[in-house]
């Protein structure tokens, strides 16, 4: 028993790991964990066999529904210490899910291949904004963007992230510093606004997934059960770590270790796109 569990044994140690790294991401910066997730798995699909050019939508499915348990584990956190905007989240709800649901049926139109690029375009603009937050520090207006703005802005938000399997956290933060909100407040908010991302996220991959021949083992549609599991059990145990952290620790040099991070993986996930 214990030499057929051997092979894979690996995959398992990159899946918790993956767990815990993005739960502690998420918890620091606000953001579901995707940008350490899909990548992760991309890596590790193959051990769960299945055809190689749906693993960029199985990777992106399930990692939004890892981001279900990580966002919520960290708006708790950021939530007992009252930094938490409801308002924020209440308003934007519904606009975000509009979203969402136009960025799974654009996920469903695109093959593997150009769903790679998109991640690694999304993952290398997020990267340069970690490294030099240039529009983070700049504050445009007093207040959170009302009527066809907020629309327009919550829904881009939806799309995107379901696109690249994120929490959209980076981009929330972005958008709430520049309306004046302080940058543990604009966290502690964007972890809420993952949950919203990623509970439709995560069905409408499952359900466009539904019936596609030769996905990788323990897949319900697009959404890996076994893989969602083993990452959300380790990632819920970091993320208050991270919201801790976020309260406590100089951002600055953080975020551009992060950045750095990113910039790897963009360049990785750039590679594997060209050489498909």
């Amino acid at each position: 028993m214990t030499a057929a569990l051997l092979p894979w044994l690996p995959g398992l140690v990159a899946l918790l790991a993956a767990g815990l790294a993005a739960g502690f991401a998420a918890g620091l910066f606000g953001i579901g964990g995707g940008f350490v997730v899909v990548p992760a798995f991309i890596a590790i699909l193959p051990a769960l066999g299945g055809d190689h050019g749906e693993y960029a939508h199985v990777a992106i499915g399930t990692s939004l529904a890892t981001i279900m348990f990580t966002s919520l584990r960290s708006v708790q956190a950021h939530a007992r210490r009252g930094a938490v905007d409801f308002d924020i989240l209440k308003s934007w709800s519904p606009w975000i899910v509009l979203g969402v649901g136009g960025g799974v049926l654009l996920a469903r139109l695109v093959d593997g291949h150009a769903l790679t690029l998109i991640f690694a375009g999304g993952v290398f603009l997020m990267a340069l904004h970690f490294i030099a937050p240039v529009l983070g520090r700049q504050q445009v207006h007093d207040r959170m963007p009302t009527g066809m703005t907020r629309a327009s802005v919550a829904g881009g938000l939806g799309a995107f992230s379901s696109l690249l399997g994120i929490g959209g956290g980076t981009i929330a933060v972005v958008v709430m510093t520049m309306c004046g909100r302080s940058i543990h407040r604009a966290i502690a908010t964007a972890a809420g606004l993952g949950f919203i991302i990623a509970v439709p996220g995560t069905i409408g991959f499952a359900l466009i997934g539904l019936g596609t021949p030769n996905l990788p083992m323990g897949s319900l549609g697009f959404v890996n059960l076994p893989g969602a599991a083993i990452i959300a059990s380790t990632s819920m145990l970091t993320a208050p770590m991270g919201a801790a952290a976020a309260h406590s620790l100089p951002p600055g040099p953080l975020k551009r270790v992060f950045g750095l991070y990113l910039l790897f993986v963009s360049v990785i996930m750039f590679r594997n796109a060209w050489f498909a």
